[in-house]
């Protein structure tokens, strides 16, 4: 009797694994109404930041559309909608989806252009997974993350020099319209020295994002990138989960052990994806239009690059902000400031010099160059800043001949020097290959 009572229960043991049974019914709900972008349902049973499927039409012609649950208020539940809502009417169903959302990775991504969901944007078939991840990875505690102590070889010589960069350093690229961002970007993914190029193009428009991968980008730098792309036309929802996935992607590179580098331009349009929802869900406005919520969402985005535990990857970021009319105290502009552990600004006064990378060096900052280099290094580049601050000065004076040389021997040096200065920041679109202890000796050699 014994022995077929453990019979019985192998044999149901086995029963019990190939027959899953959900844990509690599925309730679904009622679409009642849709104010712009915000769909309102009722009788749904459904947490904040679950999937959905709205779905109506008859079954010749279905219809469904994905949505996210972005809040609730007693028996009403509100939605946002990843694509178009066109087609939907009212009382169609809203059904949750049991999957929490997984997304595919692995090195099968490289040199491929996929969507805020992981679809191949790019015409080249269906990906190969190698893994299927959540959204959303487990916070590193910060007491565990190595330090940043090495430094990254970006390809800039203005920034090798003078703004060096840490391998695991966060920094913002702030710019307004038309000053070389997107260039810049563009030169960094070819010349860093990394292992995986993560590039994520949220907000911008159509015609750019093809632009960037064909020319500025370049097939040898598409060959170690992933792109993410959610350009402007799509859902505010979409370009939100674009920026959340290429951040995910760099953190699975990182958690493998590879030196990753982010570009993601830019974190205005994510921060905008983000005012977008917040606004039509009823969040009241609080700065310059910008709801509380997208102060809260910036750091929670930026906080996830960085080093790994010791002797794990790295995720080196570089996050494009937009200066509304070159205005440095735009609200996105000045929290992005106090997140990030630098900030590199492109002035348009060089840019229509002819001035290129027009990076602005009085006003960039690097906050970890005096960690990552050697104290002559550091020396020398802050003697540039201060002779290179001098002449601009004096540029009024010299302009209309009012300077009179003597007076101030610092200011003559910087005036004899300007030239070899403006030559060591300017670097053409092609022009890259040297290593970062080649652009400290040329800083060496500008003051010799």
């Amino acid at each position: 009797m014994r022995l077929e009572r453990t019979t019985l229960a192998r044999r149901l043991a086995g029963y019990q694994q190939a027959v899953s049974l959900p844990s509690r019914p599925v309730v679904e709900g009622r679409l009642l109404r849709m104010v712009g972008l915000t769909l309102e349902a009722e009788g749904l049973s459904a947490a904040v930041g679950s999937r959905c499927l709205v779905m109506n039409g008859d079954r010749h012609h279905p219809l469904e559309i994905e949505a996210e649950v972005m809040g609730f208020a007693g028996s009403k539940t509100y939605l946002m909608p990843v694509g178009s809502l066109a087609g939907i009417a009212p009382g169609a169903r809203v059904v949750p989806l049991a999957d929490s959302g997984r997304l595919p990775m692995g090195m099968s991504m490289l040199g491929r252009v996929l969507d805020g969901t992981g679809k191949p944007l790019d015409g080249k078939g269906r990906m190969r997974a190698e893994d299927w991840v959540p959204l959303v990875a487990p916070a590193i505690n910060p007491l565990r993350r190595h330090p940043i102590d090495q430094p990254l070889d970006v390809g800039i010589r203005s920034i090798n020099g003078l703004l060096t960069v840490g391998r695991g350093q966060r920094l913002g690229l702030f710019a307004g319209t038309g000053v070389g961002k997107s260039v810049l970007l563009g030169m960094m993914t070819r010349f860093t020295q990394a292992d995986i190029i993560v590039v994520g193009l949220i907000g911008e428009r159509g015609r750019e994002v093809k632009e960037f991968i064909e020319h500025i980008l370049g097939e040898e730098g598409l060959k170690r990138s992933v792109v993410v792309a959610s350009p402007a036309d799509e859902a505010p929802l979409m370009r939100l989960r674009a920026a959340q996935y290429c951040t995910r992607i760099a953190e699975y590179f990182r958690d493998q052990g590879k030196n990753v580098l982010l570009l993601m331009d830019s974190l205005t349009r994510y921060a905008q994806a983000q005012r977008e929802i917040a606004l039509a869900i009823g969040e009241p406005p609080a700065t310059k239009g910008y709801p509380p919520s997208v102060f809260a969402k910036l750091p929670a985005l930026v906080e996830r690059a960085g080093n790994a535990e010791q002797g794990g990857g790295s995720i080196t970021a570089f996050y494009t902000v937009l200066s509304e009319g070159d205005d440095q105290q735009d609200p996105i502009a000045d929290a992005a400031r106090g997140v990030l552990d630098g900030h590199i600004v492109l002035s348009r006064r060089l840019a229509e010099e002819g001035h290129y990378p027009a990076i602005d060096i009085e006003a960039s900052i690097s906050r970890v160059m005096p960690q990552v280099v050697t104290p002559e290094h550091l020396q020398l580049a802050q003697r540039f800043k201060r002779f290179w601050s001098r002449y601009q000065q004096s540029r009024d004076l010299l302009s209309v001949g009012a300077y009179v040389p003597g007076g101030d021997p610092e200011t003559d040096l910087a005036i004899a020097k300007q030239q070899q200065m403006a030559h060591y920041l300017r670097q053409g679109l092609n022009e890259g290959g040297q290593q970062l202890g080649q652009n400290a000796a040329q800083l060496a050699a500008v003051f010799q």
